[in-house]
C-alpha cells in the first residue's frame, strides 16, 4: 500500500464539472444531477484500498445524515481496472450494496476527472458550498489503517456542519491521505 496525500487545492476552485456512469443503475450523471440545495461532496474513493475499507461505514453514516440536509453526496472510482480489477464497475456495485451507499458511486474510466480535481488519493475529499467553490479538502478524521483511533468523520463532521449552520470553515485543513490512486501507464 503506497500511501499518498491528496494536493489540497486553493479554498474556493470551482467544482469542475463531469458526466460520468454509475455502474448500478447504467445512469450518467453530471456534477448538477449530484448536487443538493446546500453543496456537494465529492469523495474519491475505490473498493481496494485499506483506508477506504476502514471508513466504508462512516461514509455511508455521512450520507445518511447530511443528505437529507440538502448536502449532495458522490464517490468517484478513477482507478486503473485492468491493473486493479477488484476496482472494476461490477465490483463497484457490489461494494455499493455491501455498505448501503445511498449516494452514487461513478466510474471514471478515462482518469479526467480525478485529474480536474486534482484527486491524488482513495479516500479524496471535496466540500463545495451552494456556489460550488471548494470550502474543505482534507482528512475525514485522524484515524488510519492500524492506528487504533477510532472512525468518527470529526473533520469532515465538523465542515458540514460549518457549512450548513453558515459558519466560516477555518483554512487550517489537514490532508486526507490514503492508497495513491491507480493512474493509467504509472
Amino acid at each position: 500500500m503506497a500511501r499518498a496525500d491528496s494536493r489540497m487545492i486553493p479554498l474556493g476552485t470551482i467544482a469542475p464539472d463531469f458526466t460520468l456512469q454509475e455502474p448500478a443503475s447504467g445512469q450518467w450523471l453530471t456534477l448538477e444531477d449530484c448536487t443538493g440545495a446546500q453543496g456537494v461532496l465529492v469523495m474519491f474513493i475505490c473498493n481496494h484500498c485499506p483506508y477506504v475499507k476502514l471508513y466504508n461505514a462512516e461514509l455511508a453514516q455521512l450520507a445518511r445524515d447530511f443528505m437529507p440536509q440538502g448536502i449532495g453526496i458522490v464517490a468517484i472510482n478513477s482507478n486503473d481496472v485492468d491493473a486493479y480489477p477488484e476496482d472494476a464497475p461490477d465490483k463497484m456495485v457490489l461494494e455499493s450494496q455491501k455498505h448501503g451507499y445511498s449516494f452514487p458511486y461513478l466510474y471514471d474510466e478515462s482518469q479526467s476527472v480525478a485529474r480536474a480535481y486534482q484527486a491524488e488519493c482513495t479516500p479524496d475529499l471535496f466540500l463545495f458550498d451552494q456556489s460550488l467553490e471548494c470550502v474543505y479538502r482534507g482528512r475525514l478524521d485522524d484515524s488510519t489503517p492500524g492506528n487504533d483511533k477510532p472512525v468518527t468523520g470529526q473533520d469532515l463532521r465538523f465542515a458540514l456542519q460549518s457549512l450548513l449552520g453558515g459558519v466560516a470553515i477555518s483554512s487550517e485543513q489537514k490532508p486526507s491521505m490514503g492508497c495513491g490512486i491507480k493512474w493509467k501507464n504509472d
